[in-house]
């Protein structure tokens, strides 16, 4: 994964209301939206779906901010491609886990991570920086998808994706069924907003 440092200095255009709002914040170019999107603490906004909202609240998770850094890219014509992974979330490479994991007993769990993808390089602006974290070297599966599918879309397919991972690692899970699993990386999460 790359940081934000990789993303083109396009200057950016009065192309859209995503452009608009860059632009109001005194950002110039699309490196230094990156720059302003990596900056923004990390959290959920009010509507997780709605990738708009992390300009209006100050915070956003690797979704909304993605998404946003996406439809900005949209916008300017910068061939920029917002990409969902699923990788083994573990402390050693996402650190705030490991707490709530080794309390259930665990190692890892699926997660589901977005970021952009430019030039043949993963850029991920919420986990540049964040110190010891290993590099998710791996993924279970990728594709592009875009701004609008970090929603239902984006839940549903890690909702099966780990469904059949449980399914698949009943010793793992130590006999849990999805729901408790899926409580566990709820507690995960939590865990990275504090």
């Amino acid at each position: 994964m790359h940081s934000w440092e990789m993303l083109p200095r396009d200057v950016l255009q009065s192309k859209g209301p995503m452009s608009l709002e860059f632009l109001a914040r005194g950002i110039a170019d699309f490196r230094a939206s990156g720059r302003y999107l990596h900056a923004l603490p990390y959290g959920r906004t009010a509507n997780r779906a709605d990738f708009r909202s992390v300009l209006h609240e100050g915070k956003g998770t690797c979704s909304t901010k993605h998404a946003l850094l996406a439809a900005l890219a949209g916008e300017q014509g910068i061939p920029v491609v917002l990409t969902l992974g699923l990788y083994a979330m573990s402390e050693r490479n996402t650190p705030g886990v490991g707490m709530v994991l080794s309390g259930h007993g665990l190692e890892c769990l699926p997660e589901a991570h977005c970021y952009v993808t430019y030039d043949g390089k993963r850029i991920d602006i919420t986990r540049s920086g964040v110190e010891p974290a290993e590099p998710i070297s791996q993924f279970l599966h990728e594709e592009a998808i875009v701004p609008e599918q970090i929603g239902d879309y984006k839940v549903t397919l890690h909702r099966r994706f780990m469904r059949q991972w449980v399914h698949d690692h009943t010793e793992t899970v130590k006999g849990r069924s999805f729901e408790e699993v899926w409580r566990i990386r709820e507690a995960c999460i939590s865990a990275l907003a504090q």
